[in-house]
């Protein structure tokens, strides 16, 4: 199993990024995806998930500003960041999870870097 990030990067406050996360080695569509992320000192923390049958929940934080989406087709999750802060910056994680009666799968990248600086 293989879920890489990319497009992680220095930008201005105000600025957008959009991640991407692209999976093998799974089942994609029966997934729930997420994204999480962990800044310097700082526990991991959600972001955003979405569900294999498309239901979406944000961290109270970034609602508005963030939107989290899948392809199905091609094994890919998205995350698309808007209106960017400074309090932002973390390195950010996919996550692949599913529950089975018997047994729970769970998944993770190895990150990318989103730094919100001017």
């Amino acid at each position: 199993v293989q879920l890489v990030e990319s497009g992680g990067g220095l930008v201005q406050p105000g600025g957008s990024l959009r991640l991407s996360c692209a999976a093998s080695g799974i089942r994609f569509s029966i997934y729930a995806m997420g994204w999480y992320r962990q800044a310097p000192g700082k526990q991991r923390e959600l972001v955003a998930t979405i569900t294999s049958g498309g239901s979406t929940n944000y961290a109270y934080s970034v609602k508005g500003r963030f939107t989290i989406s899948r392809d199905n087709a091609n094994n890919m999750l998205y995350l698309q960041m808007n209106s960017l802060k400074p309090e932002d910056t973390a390195v950010y994680y996919c996550n692949a999870e599913l529950i089975t009666p018997a047994r729970r799968y769970d998944y993770w990248g190895q990150g990318t870097q989103v730094t919100v600086s001017s």
